[in-house]
């Protein structure tokens, strides 16, 4: 029997095996990794009958060529791309049956940054600290994919199901909701107003560790009696750190777990996926989120 595999022809600007992450290791200094686009990332494998935490690939900007070994079900997401099955155009966000010795080719991002490609059994490459994602801060995990890798590809668990959920083409901007704190109180009261009303625009050296940011500088409050340094403390998901530059930083899945320099802000998890497609040159405003309110118990 022909294993399952796919056979990568080309990996295009950068392509990484990503899953739900590794969590509960941020105390041995290791990033959570996994997709940063959560709901593309779980779309995908809904589409091919995957649990929602099985390893796919994550893709910059198209050009992801791959060939199946056998007969599978692939789906693409996310950063809206053709897709290609040799030469002839299928449907994106749908699920595609592919025979096998077909090859799938991802033409140029459309919209967005980064596309998902799940495959029917999740790509099947060893765990490390129990999860299958690559992380390009510390190196844990699968080094990212370049052509000629063969990936290999677990058996099918489910049947492929159609789009229930209609596919979102990211426009050139993004609306970032979040949470002062927790180290507000070293920046000057107009920092936070100006983080809330002005726009920032996405800086080239942008990558999976962080979201970086040009525009109006957030100055520290030097009447504050506060240290001029900060001893390196616990990072979260989301931290808004701002460095001596006074430029803002959003720190994404695979950011270091400590940090010496104050974070103003941390944005809500549930906006976390846009900051996956954002491009250089693109837009990004703050707004401050109500104080979240837990109910009592019923």
């Amino acid at each position: 029997m022909t294993a399952r595999r796919l056979v990568v022809r080309d990996a295009g600007p950068l392509t990484t095996i990503q899953d739900s992450g590794r969590r509960g290791w941020a105390h041995l200094g290791v990033p959570r990794s996994g997709a940063l686009d959560r709901g593309a990332a779980e779309l995908s494998n809904r589409l091919v009958g995957n649990h929602r935490d099985a390893a796919m690939l994550e893709t910059m900007l198209g050009g992801l060529t791959f060939t199946a070994s056998t007969a599978m079900t692939t789906a693409v997401t996310g950063a809206v791309v053709p897709v290609l099955v040799d030469g002839r155009p299928q449907a994106f966000g749908e699920p595609v049956s592919l025979r096998g010795g077909q090859t799938v080719q991802l033409g140029h991002v459309e919209s967005g940054l980064r596309s998902y490609v799940a495959v029917a059994g999740g790509i099947d490459v060893p765990p490390a600290l129990g999860s299958r994602s690559t992380d390009t801060l510390s190196g844990i995990g699968p080094r990212p994919v370049t052509a000629g890798n063969e990936l290999p590809v677990g058996a099918a668990l489910g049947s492929p199901h159609g789009s229930d959920v209609s596919v979102v083409r990211r426009l050139p901007s993004a609306m970032l909701r979040f949470q002062p704190g927790p180290r507000a109180a070293w920046f000057t009261a107009q920092a936070l107003e100006t983080l809330s009303r002005l726009t920032y625009t996405v800086a080239a050296d942008s990558n999976r560790i962080g979201l970086r940011l040009h525009g109006p500088r957030l100055g520290r409050d030097k009447d504050a009696g506060l240290p001029n340094e900060l001893p390196s403390e616990g990072i979260v998901l989301g931290a808004i750190q701002v460095p001596a530059s006074g430029q803002p930083l959003v720190f994404l899945n695979d950011h270091p777990t400590t940090g010496g320099y104050p974070v103003i802000g941390v944005v809500l998890p549930e906006d976390i996926s846009s900051c996956a497609q954002l491009r250089p040159g693109d837009d990004v405003r703050f707004r401050q989120a109500a104080p979240h309110v837990s109910l009592p118990p019923r």
